[in-house]
């Protein structure tokens, strides 16, 4: 099973220690996997601006990039959701690429959802001490549907005890949003982060960088003491780099 691994921008960028777990928990669950070099992003920071010519563009070369994978696997909800979901109805206007980007989309996943739910992942082996929450971002939970999956994986973690927070909301990040209403989204972040530390937990997980960022810098501004890792890195073992936002020093 060739299966291509969709970076996404953020880890590529931040946080490539993500792409190195993804890359690893998908060759354990017995993937060839292609990270072809000429992807870039998903489009979706345009496609919210409004920028429908520049967000084509982008999902025209991203189909190119994965045509010949069996499957496109992305650490990020909010990336999937927008390769499986948006693609589609981007390009429905044009006949050409209509047909390729629906055949697409059929193939696109989330990382963990796609080895819960395609290759019938049921365990791993990896150990992280501690006591963690799991943020559900809104694209994986509320556009893809995900959420026992993580918590299924997670549960397997020796060492690990996982606690819920009780509710569903938003982190605030909402891509461009916390650019353009930042009060609002720190304010945001303040809650749920008040909501992780009423659990005892000392650490955020969750499927999505953004997320996982904007938590982080705010905890930090605030001066909240709890950790941030991608649910890849725990699921994978890969705890050797410092937690998000923490210094590396």
């Amino acid at each position: 099973m060739r299966a291509g691994l969709f970076v996404t921008c953020l880890v590529d960028l931040l946080r490539p220690s993500v792409g190195f777990a993804a890359l690893r928990l998908l060759e354990d669950a017995g993937c060839d996997v292609i990270v072809p070099r000429n992807q870039t992003c998903c489009g979706q920071p345009a496609y919210n601006s409004g920028r429908r010519a520049d967000a084509k563009h982008l999902a025209k070369a991203t189909i190119e990039a994965f045509e010949d994978c069996d499957y496109i696997v992305a650490p990020s909800g909010s990336c999937a959701a927008m390769l499986r979901i948006h693609y589609p109805a981007l390009l429905a206007d044009e006949p050409d690429w209509a047909e390729r980007a629906t055949y697409f989309a059929a193939r696109c996943h989330e990382l963990v959802s796609f080895l819960v739910n395609v290759r019938g992942v049921t365990s791993v082996r990896a150990r992280c001490e501690g006591v963690a929450a799991y943020h559900d971002s809104c694209s994986a939970l509320r556009e893809l549907g995900i959420g026992k999956e993580p918590r299924r994986l997670l549960g397997c973690v020796e060492g690990l005890t996982l606690r819920e927070t009780g509710d569903e909301q938003c982190c605030g990040f909402g891509g461009a949003f916390c650019v353009k209403f930042p009060e609002i989204a720190t304010r945001i972040a303040r809650d749920k982060l008040a909501a992780v530390k009423r659990t005892g937990a000392a650490t955020i997980l969750s499927g999505d960088l953004g997320c996982l960022l904007h938590l982080a810098g705010t905890a930090s501004r605030e001066g909240v003491e709890i950790s941030c890792r991608h649910v890849a890195e725990v699921l994978a073992g890969n705890l050797d780099a410092p937690a998000i936002g923490e210094d590396e020093s």
